[in-house]
């Protein structure tokens, strides 16, 4: 008969969330962290550079416009599912983004166009429980044929 802790016959969930304070400095620790976590998984450093580039983006959105008191949180959570890396910004503003429409001499604006260009798939949604909104996008790991 066997005792607990049981022996684990699966690897480690690649699963982790970061609840940040809204505030600008909370972009670069996001990317970092995300570079850490990415290193730590043995992500190709294409992807992570692209997924930190990426959540540069929604992180920089949640702190910027997202329409909520200061003391509230932003959460960003990567988890890796199969052969595709998900990365998801949650703040509390329940208005959803909109990609804009800049101009060649804007200086922001592109935010949104870049995740379309890039992620091979994204999407923003109200979350069913809690409060305000998520974005995610979702990288493929694995190079495509």
């Amino acid at each position: 008969m066997q005792t607990w802790p049981l022996p684990s016959t699966t690897a480690a969930p690649k699963d982790i969330e970061w609840r940040l304070p809204r505030h600008a400095r909370s972009v670069g620790r996001a990317r970092a962290l995300l570079r850490e976590q990415a290193a730590s998984w043995g992500l190709p450093q294409e992807v992570t550079d692209t997924a930190e580039l990426l959540l540069s983006e929604l992180m920089t959105n949640a702190y910027r416009h997202a329409k909520a008191p200061a003391h509230r949180e932003i959460w960003a959570r990567c988890a890796v599912v199969e052969d595709r890396l998900r990365v998801t910004v949650t703040d509390a503003s329940d208005t959803l983004p909109t990609p804009g429409k800049a101009s060649p001499d804007d200086e922001s604006g592109r935010g949104l166009a870049l995740v379309a260009a890039l992620a091979d798939d994204w999407g923003a949604a109200i979350r069913e429980q809690g409060i305000g909104k998520e974005v995610w996008f979702v990288l493929a790991i694995t190079p495509r044929p």
